[in-house]
């Protein structure tokens, strides 16, 4: 086992994704035309010129980051190199899965743009929120979360488990406000409130959840080429099953990002490629072990060094 394919979710948008492997790429450039007769709006007009506010709404921006992940995957594939080992943080799962043979594009397309829609009216906007812990560890801001949700009666828990020292949390505005104040108790450096329209992987996204599952359970799901270690519980699944009822599961549990990564390690993983836009796994996955490597793959030249990272690594082992 030589290296495994992680792909973004939510927060790695920016205007312009894409567009360099567009205009590279037939397969890349296929995605963005697909998603725009699957969603009937032009999608790809969104990623590349935006405006960012249009792009920031979570019922384009997950459509967005599925679409511009598998417009870098195709390009990846073509340099015929095979993952052992394919995850994605939150979203990210979907394209994962996509990338693994398990879901159709075309299929993850709408079931990601619905999945955007029903987290965003869960919870009226202004009502929710999610911060990001700085400092302590995961086990100490899992109890200010339960004390802030005891505290206020409200919702509050770990919604993302993203590295050692980085843990978010989510539920109510009162109860994450709190939570806040009582992490400054435990030694945070800082706590910081971030730029999201609802706090996702919580209880609060129950009525999301209830409104995907009919959904996901009427898509088909096929076994992955190769095993997808899900956020929800960090194992390697190897079935179209397993992968759907992780999906369903996923909208209102944790992302537990850091065993997901340490799972692969453990099973023998020597590096990562990060498909999509941005770096932000890039940055996680220093921060859960520097030992192994993680190269981005969102631009057709970082793309074309992966063939030589990917044969380092074959080299290597």
């Amino acid at each position: 086992m030589t290296f495994a394919c992680v792909f973004p979710g939510q927060g790695s948008q920016s205007v312009g994704m894409g567009k360099e492997l567009a205009d590279a790429d037939a397969a890349s450039r296929k995605a963005f035309e697909t998603a725009d007769e699957v969603l009937g709006f032009s999608l790809s007009k969104l990623c590349w010129e935006g405006p960012s506010e249009d792009l920031a709404l979570t019922e384009n921006t997950q459509p967005a980051i599925l679409v511009a992940s598998v417009a870098s995957w195709r390009r990846v594939e073509s340099l015929g190199v095979s993952p052992s080992l394919f995850a994605g943080h939150s979203l990210g799962e979907y394209s994962a899965l996509v990338a693994a043979g398990t879901l159709a594009f075309e299929d993850a397309v709408l079931l990601v743009r619905e999945r955007g829609r029903l987290m965003q009216e869960a919870v009226p906007v202004g009502v929710g929120a999610m911060a990001a812990v700085i400092g302590p560890s995961a086990e100490a801001v899992e109890e200010v979360a339960a004390k802030a949700a005891e505290q206020t009666a409200e919702v509050c828990s770990v919604a993302n488990y993203n590295a050692p020292g980085q843990t978010v949390i989510a539920g109510s505005k009162a109860a994450v406000d709190c939570a806040i104040e009582l992490a400054k108790e435990v030694g945070a450096k800082r706590s910081i409130l971030l730029p999201v329209s609802a706090p996702f992987h919580c209880a609060l996204m129950r009525k999301a959840r209830e409104g995907m599952e009919p959904l996901l359970r009427s898509t088909e799901f096929l076994d992955p080429v190769a095993p997808v270690v899900c956020n929800v519980d960090a194992v390697a699944i190897t079935t179209g099953s397993g992968a759907r009822e992780a999906l369903i599961r996923q909208i209102d549990g944790a992302v537990r990002w850091v065993e997901s990564v340490e799972t692969m390690i453990a099973a023998g993983v020597q590096g990562f490629v990060e498909v999509g836009a941005g770096g932000v796994l890039s940055g996680l996955n220093r921060r859960i072990d520097r030992s192994v490597k993680t190269v981005g793959a969102g631009t057709p030249e970082a793309i074309d060094a992966v063939r030589v990272f990917v044969a380092g690594l074959a080299s290597a082992s």
